[in-house]
């Protein structure tokens, strides 16, 4: 690997509205190598690789090129760089082929395009690489690894030698996201340059080979590999050590909490999300539900809260069928539920925090204003004492919740969720897009709610959250569960084939 650089950001600034997204950031990348840019969400990492990329424009601050000044004003004067990027969301056109979703956009076609000779090529690329593709599929046809592949192929066919990947594995199986690092380090064997976008850290210090830390939309270190580990860039990311491997609290399974049977629910489109599916939920266990997104999982959590309605089977609480429960007599029969958007499902942004704690809570006797105000009181004191159980940080407990940040935010859902000590808690997502620190708290929190003796449903989309928290994994693909495993890392490959579509039952017919 050279030492010199081939690219320099130097102290690059950006501002939006309201906020500093980097502030006087410089970054260097070498030739063959993957720099990690770790940080936290709005820790400014997508915002500068923007910037490089010619979507934003920097405030202040120079990009070099092999020693040289250049202006990058677009993704086109970009890709004449020879830089490429794949963002979190592809962009692909689903009605046309691979091949023509390679070619779209390039301006070194004329009117006259030879397929057959786009699509040799693009079949070569794909093999060179381990990137596979068929290059005359329908787009709409393929699964999420392989369009990733597609939007990767798209710019090795133009010649990119820096290539930026945005969170490439967010939507990928443990089998999809290995071919993606083969390719990876094939790619920097050949000289190209790699920056690789994420907060997941064992994947940062897997596949880099020198990371950056941004914190607060500063360049908080560089360093390589060899110099650190889990611990020290934590500290780097948030600026003090955070415990996020909780020990799980060995609790004896208690009686069962939640039966769902045979359950079919419909998506937004009227599609079967959720197709005949069935578990169970004892006290004081954690049933972690692993799937690529876009499974069945959102539809499965609402349909149990009631947000979305059954087309068939039931769900129990306690032997009593809640299908045709109002949300208001599921609540009281102690069910909870943590969404994952928190700003627009969860909360009402312009209320207060005591409203949104307290916005579940019938309130007696509101025509009379003794009462009013006794309970009013009463309000305030509650709200001032979950603001401090839960470290919620607000100026006060009148403050409208849309000045909070995304993990106070949480904290106030949390308070607002287990404070009547539910018997059933559905967390869907609920450490996404929170920094470090908040996301110990929620694992903390709800390994508590465990020991107390409630069941709880966890949807999330990291196998690492799932194995730290769940004492069983159920494995999601198309709105059924292909299977249950232990939460292991050792289970990493065979939850893999089932997020992929495989059953349980044929992985061990095959392995026996």
């Amino acid at each position: 690997m050279d030492n010199d650089p081939i690219l320099e950001m130097k102290n690059i600034s950006k501002a939006f509205p309201g906020v500093l997204a980097n502030d006087d950031i410089s970054l260097e990348i070498r030739k063959g190598e993957v720099h990690a840019l770790l940080g936290e969400n709005g820790a400014g990492k997508t915002t500068l690789m923007n910037i490089l990329f010619g979507i934003y424009h920097p405030d202040h601050g120079e990009i070099r090129m092999n020693g040289k000044n250049t202006s990058i004003h677009s993704p086109q004067d970009a890709i004449r760089e020879r830089i490429g990027m794949v963002q979190q969301h592809f962009a692909l056109v689903p009605s046309l082929t691979v091949a023509e979703n390679v070619i779209l956009g390039l301006k070194d076609f004329g009117f006259i395009i030879k397929t057959k000779q786009v699509e040799k090529q693009i079949k070569e690329l794909g093999e060179r690489y381990t990137l596979p593709v068929r290059p005359k599929s329908k787009v709409w046809t393929l699964s999420v690894g392989e369009r990733q592949r597609i939007e990767i192929l798209k710019l090795l066919y133009t010649g990119a030698n820096i290539l930026i990947l945005d969170e490439p594995t967010a939507v990928l199986t443990p089998q999809e996201t290995r071919q993606l690092f083969h390719a990876i380090r094939k790619l920097v064997q050949e000289g190209s340059s790699v920056i690789f976008i994420s907060h997941k850290l064992d994947e940062v210090l897997e596949i880099s080979d020198r990371i950056s830390v941004l914190r607060n939309g500063r360049n908080a270190g560089t360093m390589n590999r060899s110099e650190v580990d889990r611990r020290t860039l934590v500290q780097k990311m948030v600026g003090r050590d955070v415990l996020l491997d909780q020990e799980k609290p060995q609790v004896e399974p208690g009686p069962l909490k939640i039966e769902i049977k045979d359950l079919s629910v419909k998506n937004d489109k009227g599609l079967m999300a959720v197709k005949n599916l069935s578990l169970q939920i004892k006290g004081g266990e954690i049933l972690g539900i692993a799937g690529v997104a876009g499974n069945g999982q959102k539809e499965l959590a609402e349909a149990i809260y009631g947000l979305r309605p059954i087309e068939s089977g039931s769900v129990q609480m306690a032997g009593v069928d809640l299908h045709h429960r109002s949300i208001k007599k599921r609540i009281q029969a102690g069910l909870s539920f943590i969404p994952q958007d928190r700003k627009t499902i969860a909360t009402c942004p312009n209320l207060s925090v005591m409203a949104n704690i307290f916005m579940k809570n019938t309130i007696p006797g509101l025509k009379k204003p003794s009462l009013w105000n006794m309970q009013i009181k009463n309000m305030h004191e509650k709200t001032s004492e979950l603001v401090e159980n839960f470290s919620i940080s607000t100026p006060s407990s009148k403050t409208a919740v849309r000045y909070l940040s995304g993990g106070n935010l949480q904290k106030v859902v949390l308070a607002r969720e287990l404070s009547n000590r539910p018997s059933v808690i559905i967390a869907e997502h609920p450490t996404r897009g929170l920094d470090i620190g908040a996301m110990e708290f929620v694992y903390k929190t709800l390994l508590e709610e465990k020991k107390k003796g409630s069941a709880v449903l966890l949807l999330a989309g990291e196998l690492y959250e799932i194995f730290r928290l769940s004492d069983r994994v159920a494995v999601i693909y198309e709105g059924q569960i292909m299977g249950y495993t232990p939460p292991e890392p050792a289970y990493t490959e065979q939850i893999g084939f089932m997020m992929a579509g495989t059953r349980e039952a044929f992985i061990h017919d095959h392995q026996n």
